[in-house]
C-alpha cells in the first residue's frame, strides 16, 4: 500500500492533480486483473489492465485536464487511473462549463438557418443535405468532439473510488489498443450538441447523433467493463425538442463493440433509462467483423430502456445471468432486447425479464436479417404471473419468423450460470457503480 500511495502523491504533482489518495480497497481494484474463465475477455492472455502499473504511473485525477494528461503519461506502459469525484468532460480550456454556443462560434454555426435551409419544405427527402451549412455543423461536431472524446492507451485500468466517482458527458474511445479495465464509475451519456439530419433516413427523416459513453473498435482487445452505471443522467429524451416532426437526437449508445474489435467481457453493470444501449457490429456490410466481435455479458441490470440489449451482427457474444426490468410508466418505451443481426450468434442462458404490464413475448428477441440465436433458461414475469418461457419459439410464433439455434458455437468462458430465478435478487444487490 505504502507504494501505491507514493505513487499517487508523485503522480498528483507530476500532473498537477489531487495530492489526495484512493482508498486502500479501491486501490486494490486497481491491482486487480480479470479473474481467468470470466468471459471472452479472460481469452488466451486474459485482460490485465494497468495492474502492473509501479508508482510512477498511478494517479488520482478530478478533472478533464488531469485525466487525459494522466493518460497520455508514458504511452502503452502500464497505468492505473483513479476518478474521485465528477469529471465534467464538456468544459473549456480552463475546466469551465462549455455549451453547444462555445463550439459553434469558432465554426460559425447558426442553427437556425440550418434549420431554414435544410427544412423538408425546402429541401424535400431525396437527397443528404450537404453545401456550406452543413460543413458548419460538422466543424462544431469536430470541436466538440477533441473536448469530449478521450482515447484510452493499451495496459490501462481506469477506477471510480469510492461511491460517487463519476463521467458527465465523457466518452471513452478504446480504439485499436488492449488490455483496458473501466470499473466503479458512473456514466452520464454525452449529448451530441450538433446532430445531423438525414431525411433519407426512414419516411420521415431523422436527427442522428454521433458518441458513445465506452466505445470499443478498430480491432481492439482484451476489455473488461465491470460495475459502472450507465444513464441519461439529467438528460433524458423526453425533455429533448423536435424539429421537422422529428425528435432532435442527442444521444446515441451507451457501450458499443465494433469494427472488428474483440474479447470483451461487460459484467455487473446498471444499464438504464436510454434507448439505444449496446451495438456489437455497427454494419451489416462489414463482412471483416466474421470471427471477430467476441462479447460476453453477464450480471448486467438492464432497467427502463429502449432497444438494443445489445442487438448484434457477426459476433459469438454469450448473454446469461442478466436481469431485464421495464415500468410501462417511464421515459424509454421498450421495443425489444436481444436482437438478432446479420450472421449473430447469440447464446442467451438463463436471463430474466420482468415487465409491469403486458407485453407480446415475441417482441423480446428482434430478426434483423439474422438467421440463429439460442436462447435457454429464460423467465418472465408480468401481471400474469411468473414462468419459463421459450422466447425463441414466442418470436417466430408471433412474427413469422423462421430463427434457429444452430449458431456454431458453445461458450465454455464461464464460472457458473445461476438458476434463472435467483438473477434479480443477485443482479439488483450487486450490479452498478459504488458496489466494489
Amino acid at each position: 500500500m505504502k507504494k501505491v500511495v507514493k505513487g499517487l502523491v508523485l503522480a498528483a504533482l507530476l500532473i498537477g492533480g489531487s495530492t489526495s489518495t484512493a482508498s486502500a480497497a479501491t486501490s486494490n481494484l486497481g491491482k486487480e486483473s480479470l479473474a481467468s474463465n470470466d468471459g471472452w475477455a479472460s481469452y488466451g492472455k486474459g485482460t490485465r489492465g494497468g495492474s502492473g502499473a509501479d508508482s510512477r504511473h498511478t494517479f488520482t485525477v478530478k478533472n478533464r485536464s488531469e485525466f487525459v494528461r494522466a493518460l497520455s503519461e508514458g504511452g502503452n506502459t502500464p497505468k492505473i487511473v483513479y476518478i474521485e469525484g465528477s469529471i465534467d468532460f464538456n468544459v473549456d480550456e480552463n475546466n469551465q462549463p462549455a455549451t453547444a454556443e462555445h463550439y459553434a462560434k469558432k465554426c460559425g454555426y447558426d442553427f437556425n438557418a440550418y434549420l431554414k435551409a435544410y427544412s423538408p419544405e425546402k429541401w424535400g427527402y431525396d437527397k443528404e443535405v450537404s453545401g456550406p451549412l452543413e460543413d458548419a455543423r460538422v466543424c462544431a461536431q469536430k470541436e466538440q468532439k477533441k473536448q469530449i472524446v478521450v482515447n484510452v492507451p493499451s495496459n490501462t485500468s481506469i477506477i471510480g473510488v469510492g461511491k460517487d466517482a463519476k463521467i458527465l458527458g465523457g466518452s471513452l474511445n478504446i480504439s485499436g489498443v488492449e488490455n483496458v479495465i473501466v470499473r466503479n464509475l458512473a456514466f452520464e451519456a454525452p449529448r451530441d450538441f450538433f446532430p445531423q439530419w438525414d431525411p433519407t433516413d426512414g419516411d420521415q427523416g431523422e436527427w442522428n447523433s454521433e458518441y458513445d459513453n465506452i466505445v470499443v473498435t478498430n480491432g481492439a482487445e482484451h476489455v473488461w467493463v465491470d460495475h459502472n452505471t450507465f444513464s441519461d443522467g439529467r438528460y433524458h429524451d423526453k425533455g429533448f425538442d423536435e424539429y421537422f416532426g422529428r425528435k432532435f437526437q442527442q444521444h446515441d449508445g451507451l457501450l458499443d463493440v465494433t469494427n472488428t474489435a474483440s474479447y470483451v467481457t461487460a459484467s455487473y453493470n446498471v444499464f438504464q433509462d436510454h434507448d439505444k444501449v449496446s451495438i456489437i457490429g455497427s454494419s451489416d456490410s462489414k463482412t471483416s467483423d466474421r470471427g471477430r466481435l467476441k462479447v460476453t455479458l453477464h450480471h448486467n441490470y438492464y432497467k427502463n430502456l429502449t432497444q438494443r440489449l445489445p442487438r448484434v451482427r457477426y459476433g459469438e457474444v454469450h448473454v446469461y445471468n442478466n436481469y431485464y426490468e421495464f415500468a410501462k410508466s417511464t421515459d424509454y418505451s421498450f421495443q425489444y432486447a436481444l436482437g438478432v443481426g446479420i450472421d449473430s450468434k447469440i447464446y442467451a442462458q438463463n436471463n430474466y425479464f420482468s415487465f409491469d404490464y403486458s407485453v407480446p413475448l415475441g417482441n423480446i428477441i428482434k430478426d434483423w436479417k439474422g438467421t440463429s440465436i439460442y436462447e435457454e433458461g429464460s423467465y418472465v414475469k408480468s401481471p400474469a404471473g411468473e414462468r419459463q418461457v421459450n422466447l425463441l419459439q414466442e418470436t417466430n410464433k408471433e412474427n413469422g419468423t423462421k430463427l434457429d439455434e444452430k449458431v456454431g458455437w458453445k461458450p465454455s468462458l464461464y464460472k457458473k450460470i445461476y438458476p434463472t430465478q435467483s438473477v434479480p435478487g443477485t443482479v439488483k444487490a450487486q450490479a452498478g457503480a459504488g458496489k466494489l
